[in-house]
């Protein structure tokens, strides 16, 4: 099976995956090179997480800040490629 892009999966299956490196790197079980591998991809996981945290938390500020007669806008379009 083929590893997914941090940046196409959901944040939950980021999660998901994140746990199961930590796990497998906290037994203590793997191979120095294996250990290393492990590590870089939950560092992926980390950032990409991290990035759809903030990228939720601007969508929650930006509905925040508009008043009920505001018109709607596309979030991603407008707000999000900002960065």
């Amino acid at each position: 099976m083929a590893i997914k892009k941090p940046e196409n999966m959901t944040f939950e299956a980021t999660l998901e995956e994140l746990d199961s490196i930590v796990e497998q790197l906290e037994n203590g079980d793997l191979a120095l090179e294996d250990s290393l591998k492990h590590f870089e991809r939950g560092i992926s996981l980390a950032r990409e997480g991290q990035t759809k945290l903030t990228q939720a938390e601007q969508r929650v500020s930006i509905l925040l800040e508009k008043d009920d007669t505001s018109p709607l806008s596309d979030f991603q379009n407008e707000h999000l490629r900002e960065e």
